[in-house]
């Protein structure tokens, strides 16, 4: 009789527990960084006070799988996710575990608490970057050669008594067999470009988390001179966003880069060739990649010969494998067309990598 009261005690104790039931999360303020330390807080509330029993919450946080939580009588409790590495770590399936004191009887409840955890990269301050060197350079800061505006192509329409003929659109004009005249419409260009490149097959190890280091660095010293950037995701669907004016601009850009993993993506010459991409159309392309491949190197050079001002961050993904460095025998052209190059390998110093005056130089030795 005492086993099956206590059994009937068990059922009946969990059954009034398991009323609806709220999670809630509580994350520290303020930005976190690579390698650092998170608390977690967890509090969970019912219609009425709780119910003295055995709380356990189960929760997946992103790339670190599931992770259970008792809590304490008064349905509180923490827990701390030790040197997170930089990304995006979304809660998801997240149910709270009721038991019995006796353990005789144990119910589960789905509990509604979205949320995300954003770790970003640690940036380093750039005073002055390596390509800011030679004659195009001005008390650390590069000369423009280009105004940071430009006309594209709208449409193309009949020519009128009185245009000038430089406003021919001369394919048009010998397909129809009449004179045609180009509509153009102003279009603002950015200055600088930051291009991160997410080919998944030129990822070793940590070398993507450098590439995000390197891109987000460049990106802030030119969003702290109040130069008009644009940063690119070459991964995936391609993601960008425009830095600005205004710590809003520069958050969503640290967003990105804190929640930016390899992927497929066009190649990455192709982007840079397409006019109408924003990479295309930058004044001034600082380009961060792990692969070097010649059709890109072609493509590089091909815009530095246009008077448009190139640079490249290029990861050696060989010493991330623990291989000899490698090398690239597409630097000795591109440093030809007057391309500054930095090349980044396993236990670098990123400040002094990006930021030296002779890193051009070293990054053929």
């Amino acid at each position: 009789l005492g086993l099956i009261a206590a059994v009937a005690l068990a059922w009946a104790w969990t059954r009034l527990a398991n009323r609806p039931l709220e999670l809630r999360r509580y994350l520290p303020s303020g930005e976190r960084l690579e390698g650092d330390d998170v608390k977690v807080r967890l509090e969970l509330h019912g219609e009425r006070r709780l119910v003295p029993a055995k709380w356990v919450v189960h929760e997946r946080v992103g790339s670190l799988g599931e992770r259970a939580t008792p809590l304490a009588a008064h349905g509180r409790a923490a827990y701390t996710l030790r040197a997170l590495r930089r990304g995006r770590y979304a809660f998801e399936a997240s149910r709270a575990e009721i038991e019995d004191p006796f353990g005789l009887e144990r119910v589960e409840q789905e509990l509604s608490a979205p949320g995300a955890l954003l770790v970003y990269p640690r940036l380093v301050d750039l005073d002055r970057l390596f390509s800011e060197s030679g004659l195009r350079s001005h008390d650390g800061r590069r000369l423009l050669l280009q105004r940071p505006a430009g006309f594209d192509l709208h449409s193309v329409r009949e020519y009128e008594q009185g245009e000038s003929l430089r406003k021919v659109h001369w394919r048009s004009t010998a397909k129809r067999g009449q004179l045609m005249v180009k509509e153009l419409e102003d279009s603002p260009r950015d200055e600088v470009a930051v291009v991160l490149d997410g080919d998944p097959s030129a990822v070793v190890g940590e070398s993507f988390d450098v590439q995000v280091r390197a891109a987000g660095s460049i990106l802030l010293a030119h969003s702290r001179r109040g130069r008009r950037a644009v940063l690119v995701i070459n991964a995936g669907q391609g993601e960008q966003q425009r830095v600005q004016s205004g710590e809003a601009d520069w958050r969503q850009a640290l967003d990105l880069l804190a929640a930016a993993e390899p992927g497929e993506g066009p190649p990455l010459a192709a982007v840079l060739a397409d006019e109408g991409h924003a990479a295309g159309r930058a004044i001034e392309l600082t380009v961060v990649t792990g692969s070097l491949s010649p059709r890109l190197a072609e493509r590089l050079v091909e815009r530095s010969l246009a008077s448009r001002s190139v640079s490249l961050v290029l990861v050696d993904t060989a010493s991330f494998a623990g291989a000899p460095c490698e090398r690239f025998p597409e630097l000795l052209r591109l440093r030809a067309a007057g391309i500054a190059v930095a090349v980044l390998r396993r236990g670098d110093d990123l400040a002094e990598r990006l930021g030296a005056v002779q890193a051009r130089e070293a990054a053929l030795g």
